[in-house]
């Protein structure tokens, strides 16, 4: 039956149990597939049960995880001959895992302790509530976004052009370069989150679920914050190129070519700055627009 409010208490007996049963699967299974490091499993199992303990929603950042995996995985062999950075992408630490995840984390964690559990989003109803859950959705479809652009976009059949010189080609891999097929799958990404959650809030009981509010929503800050991702990347995130390989790096060498940004950021952090931003557009200023306020 269809109510505001989820059926699931955050930390409750059954959110607990299904947080530590869910978050122990999928870093077993992570671990076999050689997804994530060990430290990395650790960090995974930690933001697993706290966003899953949270409320249902924290199953869409399960979601994330394992689509970005299959993302990363596919093709490896092709990707790492182009991108020295793509072996080390394929098996996330502690950083890739918290950089995709410690935002979402304290949302959720001010959302139980502020507001409780989870509700439809309403901004009418409960503003801190809504807004709270549209920051959390911005993060999530920021990050599926940026993976799928940067996994799926590197295998594109012509060379991405840098955003913030449209009429330059560079490598496939560099920081802020965006092909067609690339920003196609930053919408894609983002439609899919925007998707599970409308899933998991059909799964708590919560309704109605606006499911085109939900699509529309996901897509649009999958495509912003993948915007924000390569603006950043190809500004004050480095890139360089070894001319023997013609395969693109983020740190330097004395032989390496610099191609694009300058050195102030690492990846993760680019992350996050544009998870930041994407975040708060979506609580404040999309959530509103497209759910009405």
């Amino acid at each position: 039956q269809n109510s505001k409010r989820s059926i699931m208490q955050p930390f409750g007996i059954t959110a607990t149990a299904l947080a530590v049963t869910i978050s122990t699967l999928a870093v077993v299974r992570s671990l076999k597939k050689k997804t994530l490091s060990k430290s990395g499993a650790i960090s995974a199992w930690c933001v697993g049960f706290l966003t899953v303990g949270s409320g249902l929603r924290g199953f869409v950042l399960l979601m994330f995880y394992q689509i970005a995996s299959s993302a990363t995985k596919y093709k490896k062999e092709w990707k790492e001959v182009h991108d020295a950075t793509a072996a080390e992408a394929s098996v996330r630490g502690p950083a890739q895992v918290l950089g995709c995840s410690a935002l979402a984390v304290l949302l959720s964690l001010v959302h139980v302790f502020r507001v409780g559990e989870e509700k439809a989003i309403d901004y009418n109803d409960d503003y801190l509530a809504a807004c709270l859950t549209c920051a959390i959705l911005a993060h999530h479809a920021t990050c599926l976004a940026d993976t799928l652009a940067s996994e799926l976009g590197i295998l594109n059949k012509t060379p991405p052009v840098l955003l913030t010189q449209p009429w330059r080609t560079v490598p496939p891999g560099t920081n802020g370069g965006v092909t067609l097929w690339g920003t196609f799958m930053s919408g894609v990404g983002g439609a899919l989150m925007g998707l599970g959650m409308a899933w998991m809030d059909w799964c708590s009981g919560i309704g109605p679920v606006q499911t085109e509010n939900f699509f529309l929503f996901g897509t649009l800050c999958g495509l912003i914050g993948s915007f924000v991702d390569s603006i950043l990347g190809a500004t004050i995130q480095a890139t360089y190129l070894d001319p023997e390989t013609r395969a693109v790096h983020h740190d330097a060498q004395s032989s390496f070519k610099q191609i694009s940004g300058v050195d102030l950021l690492t990846n993760v952090q680019v992350n996050l700055v544009s998870v930041c931003v994407t975040s708060a557009l979506g609580g404040l200023v999309f959530g509103p627009w497209i759910f009405g306020s």
